[in-house]
């Protein structure tokens, strides 16, 4: 399943990396008050690399934006890193900085929660954080996971692709979840069918706007969205990959674009920044959050209506 991290102190989580995970505490009531159960956090593209200083932009921006969200006075119930944490091809030193980096979320008693992406290595990140390895995982060799909220409930994909076996593998820029991963993705949507569904993947999918011919891109986007749009719970895909901000709908599911946490592709448009949402009843307001202050979209809210069903 995904990596949900808990909240030990920052000792703890600093020094468990390859040791056993501590349960996290029940929140005090005054810090459970400051919980708002229907907001969501949304970064990606992260992409920290061991030899970052700490004055250089790429941890910089990751490092505001956990220092804004801890900051909030009212704070998500949960933040999801959606792939690509690592720089380039995941490293053990890449994740051992991004925890740190992190830690200030768990400390705060946030939840946050891991996808996987093109720049990231399924073993490594495991060597890393062993314990955050499942027994018993329920798609083979896969980082997947549901988190439950009273609004929807989030499904959390792997999309990440290797070719090759052993020393041999290789990470590819396409995204692939695969066949295994999509029957447990059908059971779990059938099992959860009273709450609307928000499926989180790091890479986007060949249909429904202009990333159609982005680089990359998820090979089985065909398939999934078959099985997503036979499923009247299923409301939105969010994808990050593309370091750029976008919204589509295809066959009635919203797709949603997030920027990239760490650098862009196209200065003279994009940006860096991260996602807030806002779930109601009947759809969500996703909030773009800039670290340039002045751009364009600081501030721009997607208002998006859950489709009927």
């Amino acid at each position: 399943m995904p990596i949900h991290l808990s909240t030990p102190s920052r000792r703890t989580f600093l020094t468990q990396l390859g040791g056993a995970v501590v349960c996290a505490p029940a929140l005090h009531a005054a810090e459970a008050a400051r919980v708002d159960a229907d907001r969501i956090a949304i970064l990606n593209d992260t992409h920290i690399g061991a030899q970052h200083p700490a004055s250089a932009s790429i941890p910089t921006h990751l490092r505001e934006t956990v220092a804004w969200l801890v900051a909030q006075e009212r704070r998500p119930a949960a933040v999801v890193i959606n792939g690509d944490l690592a720089l380039s091809n995941g490293r053990p030193g890449d994740y051992a900085h991004f925890a740190r980096l992190i830690a200030p979320l768990r400390e705060a008693g946030m939840p946050v929660h891991l996808t996987l992406g093109n720049h990231d290595d399924r073993d490594v990140f495991y060597q890393v954080l062993q314990a955050e390895k499942a027994a018993e995982p329920p798609v083979v060799s896969r980082h997947v996971g549901v988190v439950t909220l009273p609004k929807a409930n989030l499904f959390l994909l792997d999309s990440l692709k290797t070719v090759g076996q052993g020393a041999e593998a290789r990470v590819v820029a396409q995204g692939l979840l695969g066949a295994e991963q999509l029957a447990w993705l059908g059971r779990l949507l059938d099992a959860h069918p009273g709450k609307p569904a928000l499926v989180f993947a790091h890479h986007n999918p060949r249909l429904g706007g202009g990333e159609l011919h982005y680089p990359g891109g998820l090979e089985d986007s065909e398939p999934l969205w078959d099985l997503l749009a036979s499923r009247p719970q299923v409301k939105a895909y969010i994808h990050g990959h593309i370091h750029d901000r976008s919204h589509y709908q295809h066959r009635g599911i919203h797709i949603l674009n997030t920027p990239a946490t760490s650098y862009v592709s196209k200065q003279s448009t994009s940006t860096t920044g991260w996602t807030m949402a806002q779930l109601s009843d009947q759809g969500a307001d996703f909030t773009t959050l800039t670290h340039e202050k002045a751009h364009a979209w600081n501030g721009k809210v997607e208002k998006v209506a859950w489709r009927v069903g």
